[in-house]
């Protein structure tokens, strides 16, 4: 009998299930699926798939010291099915569980019903994958992050030639396809220790407060989230090596506070895999009556950073150029887009995942439906960009350094955006327009109908979380 090893985000081999249990009987073939379509999909993007192969290419290289490797199938999960069943007769499938786009997920599901009984699926992010209970979803959680990590895998003593792709031949067919995105973060696990080990030991000092911050948080934020996506490391790894430095640190409530987010990205997860169809539709179905048309125009001047608000375009512009900004910017961005410019979030939330190393469908979506005032159980809140721009930035030194045609420009004009021809025309008036779209979300929000089933959403999506992360 012949493991088949199909990876897709998990791309690493300590505390990896499917490869763990995959080698049990040291006769494994690790399989990747580069599927063209899903990375052509809703919020997929180059930046992604760069990050993608770097963790790609050390994985394969840690396969070898276990006489493995990886082995590339180019095609959809149909194409894996029908390539699997003509080439083995008595096999087992080990795959990871994965919340993904619908593109991945239907493939997935039709991929395993068609060997039930021979795939084992593995969970993954501390899920509830099946019978869903938010009562019990935090203690199952840290039961799950509590629990024993897997060691590195067998050794392989299969011995087989196929036809896929080796990792080398694969990667350079990349080679032209990363132009202009030597600034994002670079993947694989080895960085994602580091990132850990410098994090706990000493950038995680005042998080709390600088994370806020498009300055302080490139550095003081732990930097982690694109290889939570991938899976170069697991949080399980991060959440017991958090623990087991946290007695002796310095920084105990910036480490809690980090803690606590480890729970937040998969509780956000875990919505998605609950609900599907929270990828088109709002959390409150009610919601998506609010915004029925959307304006092209509008939309490009917003993900280009040609907004006239200068904040608000450095923060676009920054988040072009490195793929990733401070969760408070994200959340203002989307706010801009969803309240200012009133448009609808299922035009914008695939335009900005694009620009995300670190998109992660499920956390993504969920974060966008709050920014816009659709989930039902969250108080609709509009950011003010010059509040943000005078709080963040307040000699508007990061500014300028993004936006240098403002260097000799007057930090207070900056901020309140009124710089006539200095700079582009505001295309909004932020006062007016967020006092028109608060009416427009409250005027909904009043009626016995909308709270009836903003109660069955919290019931469905609501965090039950208890206080017991300390432990």
């Amino acid at each position: 009998m012949i493991d088949l090893i199909i990876l897709n985000r998990n791309l690493r081999v300590q505390d990896n299930p499917a490869i763990y249990f995959g080698s049990m009987r040291s006769n494994y073939l690790v399989i990747y699926l580069y599927d063209e379509v899903y990375w052509n999909g809703n919020g997929k993007s180059k930046r992604q798939l760069k990050f993608s192969n770097d963790c790609l290419a050390e994985l394969n290289e840690d396969l070898k010291k276990f006489n493995s490797k990886v082995n590339i199938f180019e095609g959809t999960f149909d194409e894996l099915q029908i390539w699997i069943k003509k080439n083995f007769d008595d096999f087992v499938i080990h795959i990871n569980h994965c919340t993904d786009i619908k593109y991945f997920r239907d493939g997935f599901l039709k991929f395993r019903d068609s060997f039930l009984g021979k795939i084992n699926i593995y969970n993954d992010f501390g899920l509830q994958l099946i019978k869903l209970d938010r009562d019990l979803w935090s203690n199952n959680w840290n039961k799950i992050m509590n629990s024993q990590l897997l060691e590195n895998p067998k050794k392989s003593k299969l011995e087989l030639e196929t036809k896929l792709l080796n990792f080398s031949n694969f990667s350079n067919k990349f080679k032209n396809s990363f132009v202009n995105l030597d600034n994002i973060q670079k993947g694989g696990s080895s960085q994602a220790y580091l990132l850990l080990k410098s994090f706990l030991s000493e950038r995680c000092k005042d998080y709390r407060v600088k994370m806020s911050s498009p300055i302080e948080s490139e550095r003081s934020c732990s930097r982690l989230s694109p290889h939570f996506t991938f899976g170069s490391i697991s949080i399980r790894e991060v959440y017991q090596a958090l623990n087991k430095y946290y007695s002796q640190s310095e920084n105990k409530s910036d480490l809690y506070s980090f803690k606590k987010r480890l729970y937040w990205h998969c509780h956000f997860v875990q919505k998605l895999h609950t609900e599907p169809e929270l990828e088109f539709y709002s959390m409150h179905r009610a919601c998506d009556q609010l915004r029925l048309e959307h304006d092209d125009e509008l939309i490009d001047k917003w993900i280009n950073g040609e907004t006239g608000f200068p904040f608000l375009d450095a923060c676009m512009k920054y988040l072009h150029k490195y793929g990733w900004i401070n969760f408070r910017m994200r959340a203002m961005i989307m706010s801009f887009a969803s309240y200012n410019l009133w448009q609808p979030w299922q035009k914008t939330s695939p335009l900005l995942a694009q620009l995300f190393t670190d998109y992660e469908p499920g956390i993504h979506i969920s974060q966008v439906q709050m920014q816009s005032g659709v989930t039902g159980i969250n108080l609709p809140r509009i950011y003010s960009v010059s509040k943000q721009s005078h709080d963040q930035d307040p000699d508007a030194i990061w500014i300028k350094n993004i936006l240098p045609q403002l260097s000799e420009v007057d930090p207070s004009l900056i901020h309140a955006s009124e710089l006539n021809h200095l700079y582009i025309p505001k295309i909004i008036d932020l006062k007016s327009s967020a006092k028109d779209a608060r009416e427009r979300v409250w005027s909904i929000r009043k009626s016995k109908e909308f709270k009836k089933e903003a109660a069955e959403v919290y019931y469905k999506h609501g965090s039950r979380r208890k206080r017991n992360l300390r432990k």
